[in-house]
């Protein structure tokens, strides 16, 4: 029998089983515009958030998501969320477990609605996931990302009502 993800809220002391993720994450360069090379400082900075948790099973970290306000002020009522899952953890449920926490944590807020500005086109695993979900693909930036081949290829935006009922939700 395969060991719960535990979804556990981030602490300080995190950060040296984190930060070799999120730098494998970088020099992947498959799906966030960071540098590939990127320092703790700077991976300090990027991985910031209003609320921010670690996925660990078996007491090793796997993953992390960060979540929060998508936009201040009159747009602070939809949500955004990131989310990193280390190459070895992938395929096994732990992505899912971060998702399905970033989605509740949404609900359980008070946002609206969930939006992720730039989930690249060529990361099918996340774009599955997230429709599974209920997300939709509301609109493609044509090249907006550039991957390391040197390959342009889109960046979706996607969308989760949450104050409508299902059968509301446009598909």
């Amino acid at each position: 029998m395969t060991e719960r993800v535990e979804i556990r809220t981030f602490e300080d002391d995190d950060w040296p089983e984190f930060l070799p993720i999120l730098q494998e994450v970088a020099r992947a360069g498959e799906t966030y515009a960071m540098p590939s090379d990127i320092a703790e400082a700077e991976a300090r900075e990027f991985w910031a958030g209003d609320h921010l948790v670690t996925a660990r099973q078996g007491g090793t970290l796997l993953g992390s998501a960060k979540m929060g306000a998508n936009r201040p002020a009159q747009g602070a009522h939809v949500g955004t969320a990131s989310f990193m899952v280390g190459a070895e953890a992938r395929g096994k449920g732990v992505g899912r477990a971060l998702a399905e926490y970033v989605v509740d944590w949404h609900r359980r807020s008070g946002f609206r609605a969930i939006q992720f500005n730039a989930v690249v086109e060529t990361n099918t695993g996340a774009v599955r996931l997230w429709e599974s979900l209920g997300f939709t693909v509301i609109g493609t930036v044509p090249e907006a990302f550039r991957r390391p081949s040197g390959e342009y290829v889109g960046l979706h935006v996607m969308h989760l009502p949450l104050h409508l009922p299902a059968d509301k939700v446009l598909r």
